[in-house]
């Protein structure tokens, strides 16, 4: 897989501290998916499966909780049960955030770790800095320089590179 340099500063950083974790942790996945619940059937769901499909394991919210069980404490498992966070950036997930949603609760749990990568999708960093500074200071991707598909290769590989 190749990056830009843009992207690999991006990378970079999150592949060694999640290189470290799997090192620790090798029983953890390699991400946890934060997105908005408007998003759990459309750009979700699809970043879940190129995810999966470039050999990531990823915790998904759709897959991975189980019915009658708590949400936030299932959230909870997976977050630390995870070696690095993926924060799918939407106009949804912008909206949670402003209401203080659930995605909001795993995104102030994902900052404090330091392993974290937002994907933009349908929204610009602008559009992030306005709701979220802290988050928009993390270096991320963006399908508006590439597909959903392709950032998610991109994350995957960083990921699969974890395990060497």
């Amino acid at each position: 897989m190749s990056y830009t340099p843009t992207e690999w500063r991006t990378v970079e950083p999150f592949t060694e501290k999640a290189g470290e974790q799997a090192q620790a942790h090798p029983e953890r996945r390699d991400l946890f998916l934060c997105h908005a619940w408007p998003d759990r059937e459309g750009s979700a769901k699809e970043l879940h499966a190129h995810l999966k499909s470039n050999g990531a394991s990823v915790w998904f919210s759709e897959e991975d909780l189980p019915l009658g069980s708590l949400m936030i404490r299932e959230i909870d498992k997976g977050l630390r049960n995870s070696r690095v966070g993926i924060v799918l950036v939407t106009p949804a997930l912008l909206k949670s955030i402003n209401d203080e949603g659930v995605a909001e609760k795993e995104l102030a749990v994902l900052l404090s770790t330091r392993r974290v990568i937002p994907v933009l999708h349908g929204v610009s960093f602008n559009d992030l800095n306005d709701v979220s500074p802290m988050l928009a200071s993390h270096a991320g991707l963006s399908t508006a320089e590439s597909s959903l598909d392709v950032v998610a290769a991109k994350v995957a590989a960083a990921a699969a590179a974890l395990a060497d």
